[in-house]
């Protein structure tokens, strides 16, 4: 099977888990607004976690649950990054985020439903039937997710542009890793934690591929099609942000995703072949156009 069929054939298995862990919320518009911002999307997250979870021959209705954790708070991190205290988009892939589907406070409820629904998933036995396991998934997605992880990455990001203080490269790297790394790291420990194995190559490859990603994406801000990506581009130069792009130049930014694209397939070498498909992963995050 082709990576791009296979992609497709997870983003169909994560959607239908997803339906079917949400249906019993009912259909009250909190639920709604959950089960919108859970449709569609790249799926890349969920994937990583699949696949992870593969290496070691982990089942794959347990890797579906741990998948379906990393996009339900992934979901929950769009909704409240698209606020007007924060992003104020108006457009997630190509539809009404959800702020101007419903309004603010539903939004900001059915993105705290999304983030406690992740933790609820991994917590039961369904996902994994030791409990020491389970508590593990919980502990690090935390960490990955909150006020050591995606959050602090997410303030430094907003003080930043608010301070008007232009960062360094290594600034926004750092930024960067905290901000879209950590929940790109967290599906790759996830799989090694499901087939309880060493997860250290596994990091490093998710360490390497999560600053192309932000690369990637810094280049299709400068350079991408806003109807292709379903949302507002350009907005990172008219913030005046200090990106990958604005400080290393378009070619030297993209030489740098390169880069890290390759150091990321060197991680992947104690999983040969198995690994093949993580490595589809790592080239389609420098290539994709959305």
């Amino acid at each position: 099977m082709s990576f791009a069929a296979d992609l497709r054939r997870a983003q169909d298995d994560v959607q239908t888990t997803l339906d079917g862990l949400l249906a019993p919320f009912g259909d009250d518009p909190v639920a709604r607004a959950m089960r919108y911002a859970t449709q569609g999307g790249k799926r890349l997250r969920a994937y990583l976690a699949l696949e992870s979870a593969a290496l070691f021959d982990v089942p794959r209705d347990r890797a579906l649950r741990v998948a379906a954790a990393i996009e339900a708070v992934h979901a929950y991190s769009l909704i409240h990054d698209d606020l007007p205290c924060m992003d104020d988009d108006d457009l997630r892939r190509g539809q009404p985020t959800v702020h101007r589907k419903w309004d603010e406070a539903t939004a900001v409820l059915a993105g705290d439903a999304l983030l406690t629904f992740a933790f609820e998933v991994l917590a039961d036995p369904a996902t994994h039937d030791d409990a020491t396991v389970r508590a593990d998934l919980v502990l690090t997605l935390a960490q990955a997710a909150g006020a050591a992880g995606m959050v602090r990455g997410q303030a430094l990001d907003i003080a930043a542009e608010t301070a008007k203080v232009p960062l360094t490269l290594d600034q926004v790297s750092d930024l960067q890793q905290l901000k879209t790394g950590r929940l790109l790291e967290w599906p790759c420990r996830a799989g090694a934690l499901l087939g309880g194995a060493n997860p250290a190559p596994l990091l490093d490859y998710a360490a390497h591929v999560g600053l192309a990603f932000q690369i990637a994406d810094d280049l299709l801000d400068v350079e991408g099609d806003a109807e292709k990506a379903g949302k507002a581009l350009r907005k990172d130069a008219q913030a005046g942000k200090a990106t990958f792009v604005s400080l290393l130049g378009i070619e030297p930014a993209r030489s740098r995703a390169r880069n890290l694209i390759e150091q990321a397939e060197v991680s992947l070498l104690p999983y040969s072949p198995k690994g093949a498909n993580l490595m589809d992963v790592a080239r389609y995050v420098v290539t994709r156009d959305r």
